[in-house]
């Protein structure tokens, strides 16, 4: 994930100056500048969550829409004032932050032409991950980015385990098909595979289910087949964070290197034996 205060600021007085309240918080008016931005989004998700209630929306249609319009032309001022502030603008528009700025702000224009649009200023939650940075929690970070390498360096025997479940649940799906004769639920292939998947991963929406012996009897089959598979991915990613957290705990004492194999006996960098 990049660090916005990475960005380089412009050489202009005024320039640098904004630049240090808008993406610094070691300031009193840059910390003042980040409460207020993030107490406007959670106003802003509010305002969004209300909208959708029909009688809250009948009763203050009008007041939402001034409090929405007022934040969207905050957050549309700051979001080029970011650009405006720095020298590598690219870097900012597609860092990180920067696409996650960008497609906050998007859905209220898209509102003026399709209404339904404005229900995806919801992703302006995702700008909260600022609060990391303004209240000097970046351990918490440091944290979350153990679990996105250890889910990386799992992937590939994930999709490996997704492939072999949608090919069970296929299978199983054509099985109830032909096991139900095209009873309620199981009138296509398509639905007898919806119902597998459903099944499987042991959610059991109830909507559907088989009425024939021996269709119940493969359902017990593949719920108690549910268990054992949901457990496998955890197993996984599991497993590979507690071996990134190993990793991250060796240090060398004399260089300071973090960089070490699990096997590794001796500091790749000074050669210093490890403990």
């Amino acid at each position: 994930m990049e660090r916005e205060h990475n960005l380089v600021p412009e050489d202009t007085l005024w320039k640098r100056y904004l630049y240090r309240i808008i993406y610094r918080s070691d300031t009193k008016l840059g910390k003042l500048f980040d409460i207020i931005l993030l107490s406007l989004i959670l106003v802003s998700t509010a305002i969004i969550m209300m909208e959708s209630v029909p009688q809250l929306d009948k009763r203050f249609h009008y007041t939402f829409l001034i409090l929405e319009w007022i934040i969207s032309i905050f957050f549309s001022i700051e979001y080029s004032m970011r650009i405006a502030v720095v020298k590598n603008k690219k870097h900012y528009i597609f860092s990180f932050f920067g696409v996650i700025d960008f497609f906050a702000l998007v859905p209220f224009y898209l509102s003026f032409f399709f209404p339904v649009t404005k229900y995806f200023l919801i992703f302006r939650m995702l700008r909260m991950l600022r609060v990391f940075r303004v209240f000097n929690l970046m351990d918490f970070m440091n944290d979350g980015s153990v679990i996105v390498r250890a889910l990386k360096n799992s992937s590939r025997k994930i999709y490996i385990f997704l492939l072999f479940l949608i090919i069970f649940s296929v299978i199983v799906g054509s099985l109830m098909f032909m096991v139900e004769g095209g009873r309620p639920g199981f009138e296509t292939i398509p639905q007898s595979i919806y119902w597998a998947v459903v099944t499987v991963t042991t959610v059991g929406y109830g909507d559907v289910s088989p009425i024939t012996p021996l269709g119940k009897f493969f359902a017990v089959v593949l719920m108690l087949a549910g268990y054992s598979i949901i457990a496998v991915p955890t197993g996984i990613v599991t497993a590979e964070m507690r071996n990134k957290r190993q990793n991250l705990e060796k240090v060398c004492e004399q260089c300071g290197n973090e960089d070490i194999d699990d096997d590794a006996r001796y500091c790749k960098q000074c050669g210093k034996k490890l403990a």
